[in-house]
């Protein structure tokens, strides 16, 4: 058999969708689909946002790529946005989340090394991480099934157990240089870091001088109900990677830093042909202007808790099904008793909705943050009927 013209990395379902309304998916052959997927956490504004849309139309009638050798208003003006609504003192512009996790790292080890510390090259991460599909990414990452066929690693990760703050501090040694964590885990299953954990990372952080590096890809850019979920802790990272929703469906991601941690960072250290272009960067501003109005957040907040009260409520009828809710926001996940990916597949094809499997039997939930309660309406009937006649 010869191989697809698409690279058969994915076991491609056939729900194949040709346009957006909003917060539903029509596919080529005309079927509707409540997305709570959001292309993994990505279309946050929906599929059919006339900002998002008219703001990407006027930029690409105007100008679409140019060099990073040269000056750019787009780039500032996001940058500006993202300094003044964060922790942040200035920002690198990447193409994914992937990108920006590979540009945090490589910060982290060059503030040290700008230092004359060689030696603090080593990245302390944790158990059932998602940071990425680049060697280095994948390398930060503890998970065997990213590593089988790509070995051997890069070096200089050290992995720890989630939420264990002893773990992370018998870690450190000599070689450290960061600590690298999603504060809540996505592909790992909807898994929140604790309070206590995120502030005694950022205590470790200051004690042995390491950088607090997050990855906030798929839990930042207001899924938490705040700007970005650290925020949720009452600390401030070092170094943030986002991505995802930042551009709304419009390939962008940042790496976001603090004049300190950027020290390292000088000219010539790092680039990006693409990164930053002003189609991007007219994407971001776009999700932004939206987005860090404290209206949106609010609204954001409230789905949350009317969707997870709701949630709590419906899996108290299917104790065979469903052992929790998890997350926050509108980064939920339904963890099951058993394998959640054939429930995902249950629900997509007989029911018409999208989730994502996740992790520890999770099923995902990552609607678009405009949902209304006309969209949690539908989403609970469909997943009241789903559960009704599965039989796994």
């Amino acid at each position: 058999m010869s191989i697809t013209p698409l690279m058969p990395v994915y076991p491609r379902c056939d729900v194949r969708p040709v346009r957006g309304d909003n917060c539903h998916l029509i596919s080529e052959d005309g079927r509707r689909f409540l997305d709570f997927a959001s292309g993994i956490a990505v279309n946050l504004l929906g599929h059919s946002n006339q900002g998002l849309i008219t703001a990407i139309q006027e930029q690409a009638a105007t100008l679409m790529h140019v060099s990073n050798l040269y000056g750019s208003p787009q780039g500032e003006r996001l940058a500006r946005q993202l300094v003044d609504h964060t922790f942040a003192d200035t920002v690198f512009f990447t193409n994914s989340g992937a990108e920006a996790v590979e540009t945090a790292m490589k910060t982290a080890r060059a503030y040290h090394q700008s230092q004359g510390s060689d030696e603090r090259f080593e990245i302390i991460t944790f158990n059932m991480a998602f940071h990425g599909r680049t060697m280095g990414t994948i390398s930060a990452s503890n998970q065997t099934k990213m590593h089988d066929g790509f070995r051997p690693l890069l070096p200089g990760f050290r992995y720890v157990e989630f939420n264990d703050l002893d773990a992370a501090r018998q870690a450190i040694g000599p070689h450290t240089a960061a600590f690298l964590v999603e504060p809540l885990q996505g592909e790992g299953g909807i898994r929140l870091a604790s309070k206590e954990f995120m502030q005694g990372l950022r205590d470790l952080a200051d004690e042995h001088d390491l950088m607090l590096i997050l990855d906030e890809v798929q839990c930042g850019v207001a899924r938490t109900g705040m700007l970005y979920a650290y925020e949720q802790f009452g600390i401030t990272p070092d170094i943030l990677a986002t991505a995802k929703g930042i551009g709304g469906g419009f390939p962008l991601g940042a790496c976001l830093a603090t004049q300190k941690a950027a020290r390292g960072m000088t000219f010539g250290t790092h680039g990006s042909t693409y990164g930053g272009n002003p189609l991007a960067m007219a994407a971001g501003t776009a999700v932004l202007d939206q987005v860090t109005k404290e209206d949106f957040l609010e609204h954001v907040r409230d789905m949350s808790a009317r969707l997870r009260s709701r949630l709590e409520q419906f899996i108290g009828n299917h104790p065979d099904l469903f052992i929790e809710v998890r997350g926050l926001g509108l980064m939920l996940g339904l963890q099951m008793h058993t394998e959640s990916r054939p429930f995902v597949v249950h629900l997509r094809d007989n029911h018409g909705l999208l989730t994502v499997a996740a992790g520890e039997n999770v099923v995902r939930l990552l609607p678009p943050l405009v949902i209304e309660d006309a969209h949690i309406e539908e989403f609970m009937e469909k997943l009241s009927a789903g559960a009704s006649d599965y039989h796994p």
